[in-house]
């Protein structure tokens, strides 16, 4: 039985092996039958997603520090000659605490170059002509923390704000080449990164965070399946959506 994505070719940024939100969408997408470019800044962690996803001889890597705001355009254009993209995942993000007090003009830059400049100029690069398959679909990964506020984390919060708004803004632009945008915001991911955050707080802080997901914590399968689901034809009528995917945090 053929996958839901057979025969589409999707960009995934951030899909190192050491991302457990990245690498559990190139494994759901993988399985669906999609064909994956694998972005990210370094090659051997790429290289370690491919081999430990279903077909790997489907799969390119592509090493970019998307930082390099300008040439992003050039390198799509450059990856869509070796087949035409059918959609994207911008899970790439740039995440932590900044209080207050410690906020600087290097911290500013560094959130929203990654969580907003990034899949901006990515967006521009796949509505370049002949890199996009009509009908296709961006699906960039958000946080909660874009749709209420978050203490300590004002950066992160903001940027994520933003791009909310962005794929408001990408959708209706888009529209007309028939691409959709849509953005999947999720609560606190099991993982490494989760791991390091718990570490943080105190044991009641700890157990508040538990407590505040009404169904656990995220894996990130859950993510992983709704992003297939806004990438494939059953969501064809969905653009503009930010979809929390958040075991009920925002519902408390």
């Amino acid at each position: 039985m053929a996958g839901r994505l057979q025969g589409r070719r999707i960009l995934v940024t951030g899909a190192s092996a050491d991302s457990a939100i990245g690498l559990g969408i190139c494994r759901e997408l993988a399985q669906e039958g999609a064909s994956l470019v694998l972005m990210g800044r370094r090659q051997e962690p790429l290289e370690q997603t491919r081999a430990d996803i279903a077909g790997p001889e489907r799969h390119t890597v592509e090493v970019m520090d998307l930082a390099d705001l300008d040439a992003i355009a050039t390198r799509m254009k450059a990856i869509a000659a070796a087949g035409v993209l059918h959609g994207m995942v911008h899970s790439a993000s740039f995440q932590g605490y900044s209080p207050l007090s410690r906020i600087n003009a290097e911290q500013f830059d560094r959130y929203f170059h990654v969580n907003v400049a990034a899949p901006l100029m990515l967006a521009k690069g796949l509505r370049q002509k002949g890199v996009c398959e009509e009908g296709g679909s961006i699906v960039l990964i958000g946080s909660v923390a874009g749709l209420r506020g978050q203490k300590a984390r004002s950066l992160y919060a903001a940027s994520k704000a933003a791009l909310v708004s962005l794929t408001q803004s990408l959708a209706l632009e888009l529209a007309d080449k028939s691409i959709r945008v849509n953005c999947l915001a999720p609560a606190v991911v099991q993982g490494p990164k989760a791991d390091e955050q718990f570490q943080l707080l105190a044991e009641a802080q700890r157990q508040a965070l538990l407590q505040a997901h009404p169904l656990g914590l995220v894996r990130p399968v859950d993510i992983a399946k709704a992003a297939t689901f806004l990438l494939g034809s059953d969501s064809a009528w969905i653009t503009g959506a930010t979809l929390p995917v958040d075991g009920g945090y925002l519902a408390g």
